[in-house]
């Protein structure tokens, strides 16, 4: 369920360069925070979806909703300590 969440959300991603040590930009507009950047497109991509699944984690261990992205949702029922 994790992987095809992720897998979804960075077909989402939307990629520019910028003015930059590490020229190429990352993010996935539809989950808020989600970003990355990188010194080649290759490494800005892996660098996103390693700030995709840190965020997911970080989501869930607050509580927080965690948007749907095309037919796949994370949904956790309770709270999980720490």
């Amino acid at each position: 369920m994790i992987t095809e969440y992720i897998e979804e959300a960075l077909k989402h991603a939307r990629y520019e360069m910028i003015n930059d040590l590490e020229p190429f930009y990352g993010e996935i507009p539809k989950l808020k925070g989600v970003w990355a950047t990188g010194k080649t497109l290759e490494e800005c991509r892996k660098n996103l979806k390693e700030t995709l699944e840190e965020w997911i984690v970080l989501s869930i261990k607050n509580s927080l909703p965690i948007p749907p992205v095309g037919k796949y949702k994370i949904e956790i029922s309770q709270k999980i300590d720490a």
